[in-house]
């Protein structure tokens, strides 16, 4: 590949400079006769997705590698360059190392119990199985495992958790052991106690979330991803289910109220903030910037999001930033983002491993 320079004003160290790109890899070295591709603007390394589902398409599970791809693409083109995917239904590691694909970070499949998820998406497990099936799905993915904390219940009207705190701990240890990291999904307030306990890794939505489990959370460094665009999908999640299950109605509507506040709560605390926006299925893709103005309204100041959605979810992801021989992915804006977060949604040049996507 042709080397390539660009200057700008890099993020997060504030420094005009020129870097190098040769190959898949960044230099601050002076390379002869590189095409220049940016000559001005703000450097960042690209957003980060770090809740993104490209193997769940609106109706159910992706089923062709390709329509998997073409849905990383739109997040990609939006300048969104790392994405964990927080559970797929298709195996799609074949685009691993497709060079038009953002980098990735698969979880394998979701776990659940029998008729207690969305169909066809997770492994349907017992509790018995659900201990073995976490060792598994963590050789499945790149080093995490996502497990389903709870869900509607039918019988009661109203969520509930998926398996009791026992099984979740010996589910986590399972998999910590087999050398992954646990996210779980969670929207109600009684999963969340013994998940925490159990030392999951992330929450993901986490809109049941008390002050005391929030101080708890920061003191193990236990990661939050809110996706706020996800929950505001509860109105309507709500008005659908309300002739059958209005008591459930009305709690989605509650945890959707709050859930700002819960944000700002754990943000004040010192929890790890993560940007992702559970793209896939209900929720569009390329949505990470509309993501981050959101965590902004919440009360996180404009650097903290930055942080959340770029070099700050990298580094929790095991991916560099723009340092010396730090992977080659760049995104420029014209505009500081630092001053309107809404530049975000306009990157100027887009250079993907080592290549301008745009």
């Amino acid at each position: 590949m042709t080397p390539l320079h660009l200057r700008g004003v890099v993020l997060p160290d504030d420094v005009e400079r020129d870097v190098w790109v040769v190959g898949d890899r960044l230099t601050f070295e002076p390379v002869p006769d590189a095409e220049t591709v940016a000559s001005g603007g703000f450097l960042l390394p690209g957003l980060v997705d770090a809740h993104c589902h490209p193997g769940i398409a609106p109706g159910g599970a992706v089923t062709e590698v390709a329509e998997a791809k073409r849905l990383a693409l739109i997040d990609r083109d939006a300048g969104v360059l790392a994405i964990r995917d927080a559970g797929s239904p298709i195996d799609y590691r074949e685009l691993d190392d497709d060079p038009d694909m953002p980098r990735l970070i698969r979880a394998g499949r979701h776990l659940a119990p029998p008729r207690r998820y969305i169909p066809g998406l997770a492994v349907e497990c017992t509790p018995a199985e659900f201990v073995e099936q976490a060792a598994i799905q963590a050789k499945a993915g790149h080093g995490w495992i996502k497990i389903v904390g709870d869900w509607i219940d039918r019988g009661a009207g109203d969520l509930g958790p998926t398996y009791d705190d026992a099984t979740f701990a010996a589910a986590v240890a399972a998999a910590h052991e087999a050398g992954a990291r646990v996210a779980v999904h969670t929207f109600s307030e009684d999963a969340l106690p013994g998940l925490v306990a159990a030392g999951v890794d992330s929450i993901e939505h986490g809109t049941g979330l008390s002050t005391a489990l929030i101080d708890t959370m920061a003191a193990n460094n236990t990661a939050l991803v809110p996706t706020m665009t996800n929950i505001l999908t509860f109105g309507g999640i709500a008005e659908q289910a309300q002739a059958k299950f209005p008591e459930y109605a009305d709690h989605m509507r509650r945890l959707q109220a709050g859930f700002p506040a819960v944000v700002r709560a754990a943000y004040e605390a010192g929890v790890p903030i993560y940007v992702g926006t559970d793209a896939g299925g209900g929720v569009a893709h390329g949505l990470a910037a509309s993501e981050m103005l959101l965590l902004a309204d919440a009360g996180m100041s404009p650097i903290d999001v930055l942080a959340a959605g770029s070099w700050g979810a990298r580094a929790w992801l095991g991916l560099p930033g723009l340092e010396e021989g730090g992977l080659a992915d760049v995104c420029v804006y014209a505009e500081d983002p630092r001053h309107d977060l809404r530049a975000l949604r306009s990157p100027s040049r887009i250079v993907l491993r080592g290549r301008v996507i745009a």
